[in-house]
């Protein structure tokens, strides 16, 4: 999962999220995002398939918060989840990939034990899994790119999943990224605003602290450098 926001190991951008029921990036079609076959098989063709490196925007919004229980929803190879364990996070990493589970516990336990023991690696297809309520002190879903109805409804199921007191951070490509020439899914409903996720929460329980698109620089297929912007929200659960 990425580094300088969605890097391929070999060093391209990616084309589009890394995530979904269980990760990241498919053909685009958003029908294959709940396919445990089709993950392992993903992860499966390259020795990594991101950069190891933990989301910019993670690292933004979360490095001033105090460590406590989080869940990495669509964890993929880990790399949030390490860096969040890394921080003192006690870490629930959950993706539908065992493939991508094994590699992220693997360079989990090259870094420390302690890093490994912080993390729970939990293979689950989010489009059906519900998550414990109010049993996470940050809840993160990076680059979760699935259509809309499917979606919402993880949406709904992980905000119900911090508890009071706790933050919310939800980060995707943004509607503007297909008017660049950086590669992304052209199914519609598959990007989404920051608005969309906050209209998604209960206004008199969550104070909404970051809500943009925030503009980051990356290169689209031909080396060239173009600037994309990404979803974020950040919110403060409050009761």
């Amino acid at each position: 999962m990425p580094g300088v926001h969605e890097d391929r190991a070999d060093g391209s951008s990616s084309q589009h999220g890394h995530n979904h029921a269980g990760h990241r990036e498919g053909d685009g079609s958003g029908d294959e995002t709940s396919d445990e076959t089709f993950w392992d098989q993903r992860y499966g063709s390259s020795s990594a398939l991101w950069s190891g490196r933990a989301n910019s925007h993670l690292v933004t919004e979360v490095s001033g918060l105090s460590p406590g229980s989080a869940l990495d929803v669509g964890c993929g190879e880990g790399g949030d989840a390490i860096w969040l364990a890394q921080q003192g996070w006690q870490v629930t990493a959950a993706d539908i990939s065992a493939v991508a589970l094994g590699r992220g516990a693997a360079h989990a336990l090259e870094i420390s034990l302690e890093v490994e023991q912080r993390i729970r690696w939990m293979r689950a297809d989010l489009t059906e899994w519900v998550p414990p309520a109010e049993s996470f002190d940050l809840v993160s879903a990076q680059f979760m790119h699935l259509p809309k109805k499917q979606r919402e409804t993880i949406y709904r199921r992980i905000v119900a999943s911090v508890v009071p007191g706790g933050t919310l951070l939800v980060v995707g490509h943004h509607p503007f990224d297909l008017q660049t020439s950086v590669p992304r899914p052209s199914v519609p409903g598959l990007l989404f605003t920051a608005s969309e996720v906050a209209a998604l929460l209960p206004a008199e329980q969550w104070v909404i602290l970051v809500e943009e698109a925030r503009a980051r620089q990356t290169l689209d297929p031909d080396g060239r450098t173009v600037t994309v912007h990404d979803s974020v929200l950040r919110a403060r659960r409050v009761s």
